[in-house]
C-alpha cells in the first residue's frame, strides 16, 4: 500500500521530534489513527492564565422571572434574554426578501385589521398565561413557554428552571410531553425508554423547530447568540459513526483481520475496503451501525454530561459517490437528520466537520480510503478540489436555512488537511475559496451562515502567516476559526508519571491558544484524547502495532520498528484495572487539556466493543465510557482556572499570554467581512492556484460547472408533542436562491485518471477540452439528494 510521503524537509532531533524547514513543523510519522498530529515539543512552552482575556468567569446571569415565562413554545428568536429587550428578528436572508417580498406587502386592507386585530387578543391572552405557574396549565398550548427561563452559575447539581416539570415534580405523561428537565422519561422513536439525567439545569423541547433547549442552565439557548468571549464550547465528538474507523469500531473490521497485531499484508483497513468486503451485506452492516452505535439516549446523555457542543463528522458519500466509489451512498443523510433533530432536542450546538473529502486530504483511514493524497496534490489534485467544493456548497445551503442554523452554527469545511504534502500555500487558496464560496451563500455577519473553521493542516501552533503560519490570515474576514488537534501519543514513548503528564497540555499548548485567539481569531481543539502513549487496538492503522511496546512500523518499513519498547500496552487497555490513583491522575490530564483548549470538542465519546479483546476498546479515546468508570471528572466547568493548580502541584514555573477579548469582527460584528489583509488576497486569492507545488496547473484534468446541482432535503416532521401542531417546513435545503450557478462535474468526453492515485499518474502534455458524450456517472437516492436547478425565490 502507499502512503503519503515524507517531506524532504524532515531533519531529525535528538528528541526524536522532526522539524521541517522553514516555518512550520510536522510529526514524524502520517499513518497513526490521528496519525500525524502534532508531536509533543521537547522544551515547554509558556503557560497562560486562563482568567486573562477571558470572561468566562461571568457566566450567564440569572434571569428575572419574566424570562422564565418567555417563548419557548414559539421559538421566538426576536427575544434577547441577555439584554431583556425585544429585538426583531433578523428572518430569511434580504435576498429572499428582494426576490419575493413580505407577506405584509401581500395582504389586503382589511386583511392587515383582522391581523392587527387578532395580534392584540393574543397578546392579551397571553399575558394572561404568564401569570399562572406554567406546570399546572398543563392544558394550555403555549404550557412550554416556562422552559425558557434557567438559573445560571451552576457548577454542581442544578434543578430545571421553573415551570420545567422534572422526574419528582412531573404528573404528566412523558409520552406527550413538550419539555422535561431531570428525571423526565423519554420514548425514543426507536422504542423503550430511558431516564433524562441532567444535573446541571438542562432541559429538552421536543417541539420540532423550536430552539429554546438548554444542555446547562448556564448556556445560552440555541436561539439565542453564542458569546465566545464568555462561554466555552465544552465538546465532543460523534467520531466512528458516519465515518467509520478501525480503532473506534473494531468489531466491523475483526471479521477480516484475525492474524497477529502486526500484519504488513492487511487489506480491509479502511471504509472503502470494508464497503467492497461487506459486498452484497453492505447495506444490512452499515445500517445496523448507524441505528446502534450512536442514538438519541447518546445526545441526552452528553447533555447530562455537561456538553455544550458535539463535532459530527460526514464522508461525501453522504452527498452523491461516483461510479466505482463503493460506500453505501446517501443513507447517512438520513441520520445526519436525525443528528440536527436530538441535538435541537436537548439544545446541543453541532460542529459540522467535512472529515472525509474526495480523492483524500490526509491519505489516513478516516479519510474514507487510505494510501495517497490527492486532493489538492498530484494529478487530479483540481479536480478533487471542484469535486469537494460541489459538496460544501450543498451544505452550506442546507445549513444556513433558517430552520438550522440555530443548531449548525459551525462548519468545519475539510479535517485534517496535511500540509506538509499538499503545501500551506496550495491550502490558502483552497481556504479563500471556500470562505468566498461560503460567504457569497450567507452574506456577511453574526447570525448569516455558520462560523467557517479552517484546520491548521498541523502547521505550528500561533505561527505568523508571515513565516509560514496562520496567525493572521485573512484579516477582517468576517467569522473564522482555526481548528488544531493537539495528542500527546504520536511522539516518542515515555514512561512519564500520569500526574506529570497532566501538566502537559498547560505547558505546551495554554499560551499559544490564547496567542492565536489574539492574532487569528476563535480558536478550537477539534480533537484531543486522555491518551497518553499509543497503546490502542488500530490506533496506528489495522495491520500496525504500537510506539509503547516496540511494535510500531513506519509505513513503508517492514523491517525493524521505529522505537524500542518500554512496556506493556496491556495495562491501559484494561480500563476494569485502573486504580482510584490512576482515575484521578486521567481527570487531571482531562480538566489540563480542557483549561488549555478553552474551546474544545473530545475525540471521541464513544469506542465500540471489540470481539477479540473480551471488552469495549481504546478506552482512553472513550468519554461515555470514562464518565462511567470515574477517570473523566464529572463537570467539564470544573476544569476552569485547573491549569494553574495542575502545574502548580508539580513545581512547574512558566510565564503567562494574557489574550485580550476577542475584536468584533472576528464574531461577526462590526468591520466583519472587511478583509484586510489585501495583499494575501493577492497572493492567494486565484483559484485554482497556479500549480500545485511544482506542478503548473494549466494541463492538469478539471472539471466544468455544467451539472445540476445537488440539493439536499429534510424529511417534514409528523410527530408532535400534545397540544401542538404542524407550524413549520423542513426547508426546500436551498437558504440563497441567487447561488445559481451550476455544479463542478467531468468534462464529457475527457478521460481522467483514477482519482485515488493521481500522484502516480502522468500530467497530460495539452488541456483536455472534452466532446458531447455522456459524462461519468454520478450516484445519487431519488428521494434525498437529487441533481436539480437551484430552487427558485421563495416568498416568506
Amino acid at each position: 500500500m502507499s502512503y503519503p510521503p515524507r517531506s524532504d524537509s524532515y531533519t531529525p532531533r535528538s528528541d526524536g521530534v522532526y522539524t521541517p524547514t522553514p516555518d512550520y513543523s510536522y510529526p514524524p510519522t502520517i499513518d497513526s489513527r490521528r496519525g500525524n498530529h502534532r508531536s509533543v515539543p521537547s522544551a515547554q512552552s509558556s503557560y497562560f492564565d486562563n482568567d486573562g482575556g477571558d470572561a468566562g468567569d461571568q457566566y450567564l446571569s440569572t434571569r428575572s422571572s419574566a424570562d422564565l415565562y418567555a417563548k419557548v413554545a414559539t421559538g421566538d428568536e426576536g427575544y434577547n434574554y441577555n439584554e431583556h429587550e425585544y429585538k426583531a428578528p433578523p428572518g430569511r436572508s434580504a435576498k429572499r426578501a428582494a426576490a419575493g417580498g413580505g407577506f405584509w406587502s401581500r395582504m389586503s386592507s382589511k386583511a392587515k385589521r383582522l391581523t392587527i386585530i387578532g395580534v392584540i387578543i393574543a397578546i392579551l391572552v397571553v399575558a394572561a398565561a404568564v401569570a399562572i405557574p406554567v406546570a399546572v396549565e398543563t392544558t394550555n398550548h403555549n404550557k412550554s413557554n416556562a422552559a425558557a427561563g434557567a438559573s445560571s452559575g451552576a457548577t454542581g447539581t442544578t434543578t430545571s428552571p421553573k415551570g420545567i416539570p422534572t422526574g419528582t415534580s412531573g404528573s404528566q405523561d412523558w409520552k406527550d410531553a413538550a419539555y422535561g428537565g431531570d428525571g423526565s422519561v423519554i420514548y425514543p422513536e426507536s422504542g423503550g425508554s430511558f431516564v433524562y439525567n441532567n444535573t446541571f439545569g438542562g432541559y429538552w423541547v421536543s417541539i420540532p423547530f423550536n430552539d429554546t433547549a438548554q444542555p446547562q442552565a448556564d448556556v445560552p439557548r440555541l436561539n439565542e447568540t453564542w458569546n465566545y468571549d464568555t462561554n466555552r464550547i465544552n465538546g465532543v465528538n460523534l467520531g466512528g459513526w458516519l465515518v467509520c474507523e478501525p480503532f473506534i469500531t473494531p468489531a466491523l473490521w475483526e471479521p477480516y483481520n484475525q492474524g497477529p497485531t502486526v500484519n504488513f499484508n492487511a487489506t480491509v483497513i479502511d471504509e472503502w475496503t470494508l464497503s467492497e468486503a461487506l459486498g452484497s451485506n453492505l447495506s444490512t452492516v452499515m445500517e445496523d451501525h448507524y441505528n446502534t452505535f450512536i442514538t438519541e439516549q447518546d445526545f441526552a446523555e452528553i447533555a447530562g454530561a455537561g456538553l455544550n457542543w458535539v463535532r459530527l463528522p460526514f464522508g461525501w458519500w453522504m452527498i452523491e459517490v461516483y461510479d466505482g466509489e463503493p460506500f453505501l451512498a446517501n443513507v447517512a443523510w438520513t441520520y445526519f437528520q436525525k443528528a440536527i433533530m436530538w441535538a435541537r432536542k436537548y439544545g446541543l450546538r453541532i460542529n459540522l466537520d467535512f472529515h472525509a473529502v474526495p480523492g483524500s486530504q490526509n491519505g489516513y483511514n478516516h479519510s474514507g480510503k487510505q494510501g495517497t493524497i490527492n486532493l489538492l496534490n498530484g494529478v487530479m489534485g483540481v479536480a478533487n478540489a471542484q469535486r469537494t467544493l460541489n459538496y460544501i456548497r450543498t451544505m452550506t445551503e442546507f445549513i444556513s436555512q433558517p430552520e438550522y442554523k440555530n443548531v449548525i452554527p459551525m462548519f468545519s469545511i475539510l479535517n485534517e488537511p496535511y500540509a506538509a504534502t499538499i503545501g500551506v500555500d496550495v491550502l490558502r487558496h483552497f481556504y479563500i475559496e471556500v470562505y468566498h464560496t461560503i460567504r457569497n451563500i450567507t452574506g456577511i455577519g453574526e447570525g448569516n451562515g455558520p462560523f467557517i473553521t479552517f484546520h491548521d493542516g498541523f502547521v505550528a501552533q500561533a505561527t505568523n502567516v508571515s513565516v509560514g503560519g496562520w496567525d493572521g490570515f485573512l484579516g477582517g474576514a468576517d467569522r473564522m476559526a482555526i481548528d488544531s488537534h493537539n495528542y500527546l501519543c504520536f511522539t516518542t514513548p515515555n514512561n512519564d508519571s500520569v500526574n506529570y503528564d497532566a501538566t502537559k497540555p498547560c505547558a505546551y499548548w495554554a499560551a499559544k491558544v490564547n496567542e492565536s485567539s489574539a492574532t487569528f481569531g476563535v480558536s478550537v481543539a477539534g480533537e484531543w484524547a486522555l491518551a497518553v502513549n499509543d497503546c490502542g487496538k488500530w490506533l496506528n492503522n489495522v495491520g500496525n502495532g504500537y510506539r509503547y511496546n516496540g511494535t510500531y512500523y513506519i509505513p513503508g518499513n517492514t523491517t525493524a520498528p521505529e522505537f524500542a519498547g518500554i512496556g506493556s500496552c496491556d495495562p491501559w487497555n484494561d480500563y476494569a484495572t485502573f486504580s482510584n490513583e490512576t482515575k484521578t491522575s486521567f481527570q487531571q490530564v482531562a480538566q489540563s487539556h480542557m483549561d488549555a483548549f478553552k474551546h474544545w470538542f473530545f475525540w471521541t465519546w464513544k469506542t465500540g466493543y471489540s470481539n477479540d479483546l473480551g471488552m469495549i476498546g481504546n478506552p482512553l479515546w472513550n468519554y461515555q465510557l470514562a464518565l462511567q468508570e470515574g477517570y473523566m471528572p464529572k463537570d467539564p466547568r470544573s476544569s476552569k482556572g485547573e491549569c494553574a493548580v495542575i502545574v502548580a502541584a508539580d513545581g512547574v514555573t512558566m510565564s503567562t499570554y494574557i489574550a485580550p477579548s476577542l475584536s468584533p469582527w472576528m464574531t461577526g460584528g462590526e468591520g466583519a467581512g472587511t478583509i484586510t489583509a489585501t495583499a494575501q488576497v493577492s497572493a492567494y486569492g486565484a483559484w485554482p492556484p497556479v500549480s500545485l507545488g511544482t506542478t503548473p496547473v494549466s494541463n492538469l484534468p478539471t472539471y466544468t460547472q455544467t451539472a445540476d446541482v445537488i440539493t439536499l432535503t429534510a424529511t417534514t416532521p409528523t410527530s408532535y408533542p400534545s397540544g401542538y401542531s404542524a407550524v413549520s417546513t423542513p426547508g426546500d435545503g436551498w437558504e440563497n436562491a441567487s447561488d445559481t450557478a451550476l455544479y463542478y462535474t467531468p468534462v464529457a468526453g475527457c478521460t481522467y485518471p483514477n482519482a485515488w492515485s493521481g500522484v502516480e499518474a502522468t500530467i497530460p502534455a495539452t488541456p483536455c477540452t472534452g466532446t458531447a458524450t455522456a459524462r461519468r456517472e454520478r450516484r445519487h437516492p431519488d428521494l434525498v439528494a437529487v441533481p436539480t436547478a437551484p430552487p427558485k425565490a421563495r416568498l416568506s
